[in-house]
């Protein structure tokens, strides 16, 4: 297995792994104007307020329909992440970045809206039925298997300075089950609030998502998941041992490799292997395909298509085997803006994005940032992402501009100056003017 191997693994393995499974579109939705709400009221001694805990829909199913669309979308960004970084591990998490996009999409009208609708590939799906979806899906995701942990939380952190609906503030509680808080952006106390909130979530294998935080910043929608399961069947250790692992341009490594036989849902072709490991009571799974001998990742990448996708799953079936797979660990970093720009959603991110939704001001999306986290051990697998998704206003009224008073009463310089090309004609200082 290669390194672009382990890039397909990862980022096919994420759906399975980290449950990219998205649903929703916020097309034709009835909101009216809301009043503007310029500070949000915080309980005393109490910043974070959190919301009412959502209700369980057990009987609920997630419609088939909104996992194809998170396929379809999770498939596209990863393309596009791998082809910025071809050489480098890739590892994402779709339900991760859809469901943050989602809370951002519920602040959208118009040809922001639509976009977004077609980058995520939920046209035509109306708000409340997405938000239901989505509600449904996260409950569905944490309730898989109790033998695995599986987390996701979404938080809301809104600089008190600035108007923010509160309309939107209340789908993002009731919905999503967003953390709300409001915080003096200009203090260094905000950004380490944030960072506490997205470590804690992920166990403190992502400690930080903002670095820094402008004055004029209006919002932040940070999603979270973590994941820790055990694999159904452990990998013996002392079967572990250094074994040849072949890059790409043809370097041979000695990874320590994980050894194990048993039976597992596997699928064969000219082209490729593949193979599912179970988790637990086999709810969730770790997925690898591997390019047949004299293949390559760039040829599997030509028909990694939502079809094929879907195909190669329904056709594994149970079969006894033996399995070598590396033991690794490693972190990904990336800006998704170049990736979702790629994917048709410019328009959220230029100055005639409209979130007439979400505030009174002129604002557009000025981050989208992904980390994440993984661990492939004997015992099983540990894996976190956070996405945070920064919202600023694209225009701020003026304030009024005090009057100044220069006295030139001491030496000072003079130039003369040409405006076009910035040349220099005179310069000079006066030290006496008499």
């Amino acid at each position: 297995m290669n390194s672009h191997l382990r890039n397909l693994v990862l980022a096919l393995g994420g759906p399975a792994l980290l449950l990219g499974c998205w649903a929703g579109g916020l097309v034709g939705s009835s909101w009216s104007s809301p009043p503007v709400l310029t500070r949000l009221p915080s309980p005393p001694n109490q910043a974070m307020v959190s919301s009412r805990p959502v209700h369980r829909a057990s009987a609920t199913r997630v419609d088939p329909q909104l996992v194809q669309a998170q396929t379809e979308f999770g498939l596209a960004l990863f393309a596009a992440l791998r082809n910025e970084s071809p050489q480098e591990n890739v590892l994402m998490s779709p339900v991760s970045i859809a469901i943050a996009l989602a809370m951002a999409y519920n602040g959208t009208a118009g040809t922001t809206q639509a976009a977004m609708a077609e980058a995520l590939r939920v046209q035509g799906i109306d708000l409340e039925p997405l938000n239901h979806a989505n509600r449904t899906l996260q409950e569905s995701l944490v309730n898989q298997d109790p033998e695995v942990e599986l987390a996701i939380a979404n938080s809301l952190w809104v600089n008190q300075d600035l108007p923010v609906y509160p309309e939107f503030i209340t789908a993002m509680q009731a919905t999503y089950g967003a953390e709300v808080a409001t915080l003096d952006f200009t203090q260094p106390a905000a950004v380490q609030r944030i960072n506490r909130w997205a470590s804690q979530q992920t166990r403190d294998r992502i400690p930080t998502i903002v670095d820094s935080i402008p004055p004029d910043q209006l919002l932040f929608l940070i999603n979270a998941v973590y994941f820790k399961g055990a694999w159904s069947q452990a990998f013996d250790p002392n079967l572990t041992t250094e074994r040849p692992f072949t890059l790409a341009d043809g370097t041979e490594i000695q990874p320590p490799s994980m050894r194990q036989q048993g039976e597992y849902r596997y699928l064969e072709t000219d082209q490729f292997q593949a193979i599912s490991l179970p988790y637990g009571n086999g709810s969730l799974s770790f997925d690898v395909i591997l390019p047949a001998e004299g293949r390559n990742l760039e040829a599997l990448y030509q028909q990694l298509t939502p079809a094929n996708w879907q195909l190669w799953i329904s056709q594994m079936r149970p079969r006894p085997g033996l399995v070598q797979l590396p033991r690794f660990q490693f972190t990904y970093e990336a800006d998704l803006i170049p990736a979702l720009k790629s994917l048709g959603m410019a328009i959220a991110f230029s100055d005639q994005a409209d979130f007439s939704r979400l505030t009174s001001l002129e604002a557009a999306i000025n981050q989208v940032r992904h980390k994440t986290f993984i661990e492939v051990t004997e015992v099983g697998t540990e894996a976190a992402a956070v996405t945070s998704i920064g919202i600023a206003p694209t225009s701020v009224p003026a304030q009024p501009v005090e009057p100044f008073e220069m006295v030139v009463d001491r030496p000072f310089l003079i130039a003369i100056r040409d405006q076009t090309t910035g040349t220099l004609l005179f310069l000079g200082s006066v030290v006496d003017p008499r």
